[in-house]
C-alpha cells in the first residue's frame, strides 16, 4: 500500500459543487481505499491504495456518480508532494507565503516557452513540469496569474493550495 494524496479542483468554492468532506470520505471508502483522511473543505484527502494507474480517474468517476458533477482530481504520493515543497526556488519567507499549482501532466514545451515571456508587476512564477511556484506581491486575490489562466496558456489541469496546506497533507500522510 503506498500513500497518496488526492486534490480536488473547484469544489466548495462560492457555492458551487459543494461536497461535504464525510461524504467524500465515505465515497473513497466505497471506491476501497483506506486510512482516508480528509482535510478541510476545500478538497484534500489523504489516503493509501495499492498502487495503480487511473486514480485520479477512478475517483473523479465516483464523484460524478454519486455527486452527479465532475470534479478534476490530482493524485500525487506524499512523497512527490514532500519533493515539490523541498523544491520550491523562493527563499524561506517568499515560500512560506507561495502558492503552489500542481499540473495533473507536464505542459508541452512549447507552451512552457511561451509562458516563461508573461510579466505582471508584483507576481513571481517559477514553472516545472510538475508545478508552478507563485508568489504574489499584492495577494493572490487579484493575482493575474491565477489557476485559471495557466491552465488556458498550458492546456493542463490544475490545482492551487498554498504552503501551510501542503505541508499540512505530507504531515497527515505520515
Amino acid at each position: 500500500m503506498k500513500t497518496y494524496i488526492a486534490l480536488l479542483r473547484g469544489i466548495n468554492v462560492g457555492g458551487h459543487k459543494k461536497l461535504k468532506m464525510a461524504d467524500l470520505k465515505s465515497m473513497m471508502e466505497e471506491l476501497g481505499f483506506q486510512n482516508v483522511v480528509t482535510y478541510i473543505q476545500s478538497g484534500n484527502v489523504v489516503f493509501s491504495a495499492k498502487e495503480e494507474k487511473d486514480l485520479s480517474d477512478n475517483i473523479s468517476n465516483g464523484i460524478a456518480e454519486k455527486f452527479g458533477y465532475e470534479v478534476p482530481v490530482l493524485v500525487k504520493t506524499a512523497d512527490e508532494i514532500a519533493q515539490i515543497l523541498k523544491n520550491c526556488p523562493f527563499g524561506e519567507t517568499k515560500k512560506t507565503e507561495a502558492y503552489f499549482m500542481l499540473l495533473a501532466t507536464p505542459p508541452k514545451q512549447e507552451l512552457m516557452d511561451a509562458v516563461h515571456e508573461i510579466n505582471y508587476p508584483k507576481e513571481e512564477f517559477v514553472l516545472t513540469p510538475a508545478c508552478i511556484y507563485l508568489h504574489y506581491g499584492n495577494g493572490a486575490g487579484k493575482a493575474k496569474l491565477n489557476n485559471n489562466f495557466f491552465e488556458k496558456k498550458l492546456g493542463v489541469v490544475a490545482t492551487t493550495r498554498n504552503y501551510n496546506k501542503l505541508v499540512k497533507l505530507v504531515e497527515i500522510s505520515k
